[in-house]
C-alpha cells in the first residue's frame, strides 16, 4: 500500500449547538486510491470534501494532504496549497461562460504563474487526452453536459495535482454523459491520479472507486475496498 496522502485525525466539525457534522472521524487514504464518499444528505459527506480542500476547518482533530497540515494554513497558505496540490471538479462544472474552452483550462496555470508557453503547451495536451481538443476555441455553453465537464477536469489537472476531489460530478449529466464522465475517472484513476469523489451515484462508485465508505451521522459506517478485476 502506498503512503497516505489524506490522513484525517479524530476530526469534529460543529456549526451550532446541534449534532456535529463529523464526529470524531479519522482516515487515511493512500496515494493511488479512487474513494468514493457515500452517504444521505446531512451525513458528513460535504463536510468531509470541504476541510479537505481548506474550504472549512475542524473543530477539533487534524487534517493532513500531501504532507501538508491543511487546518493550520493561514488563508494565503490555503490559496496557494488549492492551487499546487488539489484540482477541484463540482456538479455543475463552474466555468466561466465568457471565456473558451482553452481559457477556462488555462486559469489554473495563470494564477500560479507557469510561464506562458509552457501552460499552452500542458492545455493542449490535457485538451487532447481528454478527447476535446476540437472545442479549444469554442465557449462552454456550446458544449455539452459531459464536455463540459470534461473541460472542468481538464482545468483541475492544470497544475497536476496530487489529489484531484470531485464533488457529484454526474450530478447534472444525463445518463450518457455520465456514463462517459464515469469512464473518465476510471482512466485517470488508472494513470495513477489520486481522486476523492462525494456522490450520491452508486453506479458511479461502484464503477470507479477502488474504496468506498459510508458516512452516517458524520461518523464511517462501513468502509469496503473493490475487489480487484
Amino acid at each position: 500500500m502506498s503512503a497516505p496522502i489524506i490522513e484525517i485525525h479524530d476530526v469534529s466539525k460543529r456549526y451550532d449547538a446541534g449534532r456535529p457534522a463529523l464526529a470524531g472521524l479519522s482516515l487515511e487514504v493512500s496515494a493511488g486510491e479512487a474513494l468514493a464518499v457515500l452517504g444521505p444528505s446531512g451525513s458528513g459527506k460535504s463536510t468531509l470534501l470541504n476541510l479537505v480542500a481548506g474550504l472549512d476547518k475542524p473543530s477539533e482533530g487534524g487534517v493532513t494532504v500531501d504532507g501538508v497540515r491543511v487546518d493550520a494554513l493561514s488563508e494565503a497558505a490555503l490559496a496557494r496549497y488549492r492551487r499546487e496540490r488539489i484540482g477541484m471538479v463540482f456538479q455543475f462544472f463552474n466555468l466561466l461562460d465568457d471565456l473558451t474552452v482553452e481559457d477556462n483550462v488555462l486559469l489554473p496555470a495563470q494564477l500560479a504563474g507557469m510561464p506562458r508557453g509552457k501552460a499552452r503547451a500542458r492545455t493542449a495536451e490535457l485538451l487532447e487526452h481528454l478527447g476535446i481538443a476540437r472545442h479549444a476555441r469554442a465557449f462552454p455553453g456550446r458544449l455539452s453536459g459531459g464536455e463540459r465537464q470534461r473541460v472542468a477536469v481538464a482545468r483541475a489537472l492544470m497544475n497536476r495535482p496530487p489529489l484531484l476531489l470531485a464533488d457529484e460530478p454526474t450530478g447534472a449529466l444525463d445518463t450518457s454523459s455520465a456514463a462517459d464522465v464515469r469512464e473518465l475517472l476510471v482512466d485517470l484513476n488508472r494513470s495513477g491520479q489520486t481522486i476523492l469523489l462525494v456522490t450520491h451515484d452508486t453506479a458511479l462508485a461502484a464503477s470507479c472507486a477502488t474504496r468506498t465508505i459510508e458516512l452516517v451521522d458524520g461518523r464511517i459506517a462501513r468502509d469496503v475496498r473493490a475487489v480487484a478485476k
